[in-house]
């Protein structure tokens, strides 16, 4: 993709028009004031777009920050907000500098899906008090507060502020179908702003006076009394805006031809971002999906656009800052709910939900800790589970199979001798990781064998193993030795020489002098034991002792 700045330009300008609704409504679902998202979207917007990892990415305030600074907010207050974001940041430099970027290729598709379903659940619900023209109830559980909403609404019903929002809604779910290329959120918010204004409707609650300017930047906030209460809530943030911002750049990077995100660049970018915007009385910002890829759908090529979208926004908070405060709430309200629905691609869930029914059980696990507990504990416990099965998925494909032992018999030997060998000797061959998920298995099937001298153990297949699987088979090797057993071993690769040689396995069997390079060396091993034992007779060997 060719540099083009009048493409740069244009798209940073549609960028902010379709930012500057969800900068404002953020920052009031946040708590802290459509004055405190305009502040993010223009510090945060434009200090990531300069020193982040990803030439399209788009920064601010968004959503899924949104729900884990509610309870925040409930609980310490705006200034403790802006402590944990403060904090979050210093958080995102060491991750930066520890390249902890890498990382992100290991949250599954399932939890992602998951958690973007999640938070479109609770970003929905979280506008209902404003879409009913209700004051915000009190309480950080997204479920209490929409259902004591609802309740005030039927004690008091405020239908201009329901049919404000509802037609935001409409006019962007259809305009998004008609016009996709056309940024209807900002053309209904205008609408509403001019029916309200027009009408004079008094039930239409506006935004409220804004500050003309950024406010100076200030360090009052801090309070470092309240520090280790806030280091939790401040982990949440940091982990959520690492998380959303490389999954943003990684969408970003999807969506184009030449572009690659340089993660732990863009954890640096983040980190400072998170940093300057609380001391503007800014929220927390990550990576914003949505305004990245209408950024990439507009033509842009390089960082001058998101840099544009954050100078158009500082304008609009200087020149314009009148005219936004009196936008009302339930036009606001509309614009997210709208913007909700919009983050669920059906086509997306069929198809990861038709995958395997371990997909499916991690969205759906994801989806619903998202909405009943909250968005970090959400992806953690998704990450277990999707793990857990994953690692069920690799244990089973671990394999131990009895083979014929005949092909490895060194020298030309008759079917006679053959069945004399057969009768007390057993080879088993393992194939796949033996490791903690699946050992167990093997140790209960090798206690199984009967009426055998010598148990032959091909190890050449075993793809992995951990201390657990090395002490399985340690722990086989002794039962098979104290029934009388003889337990070899042969094919043990030189990277699990170490894990069974911390456990003592390797010292057991080359005690024994029953550890072998190759299945033949292990089956000569073998004659001679049964030898020793009197059961095949050196001299005549196609004769057995009896």
């Amino acid at each position: 993709m060719g540099r083009d700045p009048r493409r740069d330009l244009l798209a940073g300008l549609t960028v902010a028009i379709v930012a500057l609704p969800l900068a404002l409504g953020f920052g009031v679902s946040s708590g802290l004031g459509a004055e405190a998202g305009l502040a993010t979207a223009v510090v945060a917007g434009a200090l990531a777009a300069v020193f982040g990892g990803s030439n399209l990415q788009v920064s601010g305030p968004t959503g899924a920050m949104t729900v884990v600074l509610v309870p925040i907010v409930a609980r310490h207050g705006t200034g403790g907000v802006l402590m944990v974001g403060l904090i979050a940041g210093l958080m995102l430099l060491g991750l930066a500098v520890a390249r902890a970027g890498r990382y992100m290729a290991y949250v599954p598709a399932s939890v992602v899906e998951g958690f973007t379903v999640g938070i479109a659940c609770v970003i929905g619900l979280q506008q209902v008090p404003g879409a009913l023209g209700v004051a915000k109830p009190e309480g950080d559980k997204v479920l209490v507060v929409t259902w004591r909403a609802v309740e005030a609404f039927v004690k008091s019903p405020n239908w201009t502020a329901v049919a404000l929002a509802a037609a935001v809604v409409l006019v962007m779910l259809v305009g998004a179908r008609w016009r996709p290329a056309v940024p209807f959120s900002i053309v209904a918010v205008i609408a509403a702003t001019i029916v309200a204004q027009v009408f004079h409707l008094d039930a239409a609650a506006p935004i409220g006076d804004l500050p003309s300017g950024l406010p100076a930047p200030s360090l009052g906030f801090v309070d470092l009394s309240a520090l280790g209460s806030l280091l939790a809530p401040a982990v949440a943030v940091a982990a959520l805006a690492a998380l959303e911002s490389l999954l943003s750049a990684q969408v970003a990077d999807g969506m184009t031809v030449g572009q690659k995100h340089d993660a732990d660049k863009e954890l640096f970018g983040q980190g400072l971002a998170n940093i300057a915007a609380p001391l503007f009385g800014g929220v927390p910002a990550t990576g914003a999906i949505a305004r990245t890829a209408v950024n990439v759908r507009t033509g842009a090529s390089s960082r001058l656009s998101a840099l544009t979208h954050a100078a158009v926004l500082a304008v609009i908070v200087f020149a314009a800052a009148p005219l936004v405060s009196k936008i009302p709430l339930a036009a606001l309200a509309g614009v997210l709910i709208a913007t909700a629905v919009r983050m669920v691609e059906v086509g997306s869930l069929r198809a990861m939900a038709k995958a395997t029914r371990a997909d499916a059980v991690v969205l759906l696990l994801t989806a619903v800790a998202t909405l009943a507990l909250d968005l970090v504990y959400a992806v953690i416990i998704g990450l277990i589970v999707a793990g857990a099965l994953a690692l069920r998925a690799v244990a089973r494909q671990a394999r131990m199979d009895q083979i014929d032992f005949r092909p490895d018999l060194p020298g030309e030997h008759s079917d006679e001798e053959h069945a004399l060998l057969a009768e007390h000797i057993v080879a088993y061959r393992i194939d796949g990781p033996l490791f903690f998920a699946g050992a167990h298995r093997f140790l209960l099937e090798l206690s199984e064998v009967a009426d055998v001298r010598v148990v032959i153990l091909r190890m050449s297949r075993v793809t992995t193993m951990d201390a657990t699987g090395a002490l399985v088979l340690k722990d086989a090797v002794e039962k098979l030795n104290r029934r009388g057993i003889a337990a070899m071993a042969s094919g043990i690769r030189p990277g699990q020489r170490q894990v069974l040689d911390s456990v003592g396995a390797l010292d057991l069997l080359r005690h024994e002098g029953r550890e072998y390079l190759t299945t033949p060396e292990a089956i000569a091993g073998a004659r001679k034991h049964l030898e020793h034992a009197g059961l095949l007779d050196p001299r005549h060997p196609r004769k057995a002792t009896r």
